[in-house]
């Protein structure tokens, strides 16, 4: 998928903890922080699984003071509001950039609006918004319906020929990772004899994921062949529902899942998960770059993507002790 279609195509607040790594100072132009310093509020979406907290740890090495950055750094628990919200903070504390992982792709364009006229840039990172391009300087990221591609298009080589009854655990529902990995993989496994039983969020959460799975197999049993979650830790969830209900994962109902963190390459190394895309977390360095260019006035790229690969059982092996998140 062409980048420019990842970024045209998607086209109560409450308390808000605050962890900065130190104080806000200036006002929307390089050096605000002081001494050169970069004052950078990074606004992430959650921890919801191991993804976003090796992405999170990616993001606070890059954007570290030793770089030269002041961070601001906001985890709205997967609430939109909140995020709008620390979005806001940030702007009235006069920062010199705004990072934003949005948890889902709409309703950003008021917010993003604020900040072009305030004049600080927002640079968004791992997930996109339907908001006009022009209210944001650039996107680093992952070619998410690429990614659902690749997983359907392994599950219809080795499934495709056979009629296979599959769930789907669904991440957050209207963040572009989910409906983008949907898109990709429903696309790759049209024509093929696998039916689909079932597809419901599990917020990319292990928790979920394991409450969605238990209700699966309540509701169709044995019938389930396989199961696609659009992260591990859903996948990890669901094993967990699937042991419990005294069936083998990765035996009795194969596993495809997206993202490759350790825990779900130790499950794939292990047999209990069949095939795992890789979705890299690790985009903080590529991200405090194109920031330090946009403080700088200097020219950047719409978007970036960042390349994944994809395991099976040996592959895993062979990489899971190299593997750093």
């Amino acid at each position: 998928m062409k980048a420019k279609k990842i970024i045209t195509g998607i086209a109560l607040v409450g308390a808000i903890a605050f962890t900065a790594t130190g104080c806000a100072g200036g006002g929307g132009s390089a050096g605000g922080g002081g001494d050169g310093v970069i004052t950078v509020g990074f606004a992430q979406t959650g921890s919801e699984s191991g993804w976003r907290s090796a992405n999170t740890e990616s993001m606070k090495e890059a954007f570290s003071e030793a770089n030269g950055f002041n961070l601001i750094f906001n985890a709205a628990d997967n609430k939109p509001e909140a995020q709008i919200a620390a979005v806001r903070s940030f702007i009235n504390q006069g920062v010199d950039a705004i990072v934003l992982a949005p948890i889902v792709t709409d309703g950003w364009d008021d917010v993003l609006k604020e900040a072009k006229d305030a004049n600080i840039p927002v640079i968004l990172e791992d997930r996109t918004v339907s908001a006009s391009e022009d209210l944001y300087a650039s996107w680093i990221g992952l070619d998410f319906e690429k990614e659902g591609e690749t997983a359907g298009k392994w599950v219809a080589d080795n499934f495709g020929s056979t009629p296979t009854n599959m769930v789907v655990l669904e991440g957050t529902t209207g963040s572009s990772a989910a409906t983008d990995r949907a898109t990709g993989f429903d696309s790759a496994i049209k024509g093929t004899d696998i039916t689909v039983l079932d597809s419901q969020t599990g917020n990319f959460t292990r928790a979920d994921g394991k409450t969605v799975m238990e209700g699966f197999l309540q509701k169709y049993g044995s019938q389930i062949n396989l199961l696609f979650a659009h992260n591990d830790d859903m996948g990890l969830g669901a094993l967990e529902a699937i042991k419990a209900a005294g069936m083998k994962p990765g035996t009795d109902i194969k596993i495809v899942t997206i993202d490759a963190v350790k825990d779900g390459m130790t499950a794939l190394s292990n047999g209990e998960f069949n095939y795992i895309v890789e979705c890299n977390p690790l985009l903080g360095e590529k991200t405090a770059e194109v920031v330090k260019k946009v403080v700088a006035g200097e020219s950047v790229d719409k978007s970036y993507i960042v390349e994944d690969q994809a395991f099976d059982q040996e592959q895993a092996k062979k990489v899971l002790d190299s593997r750093p998140y």
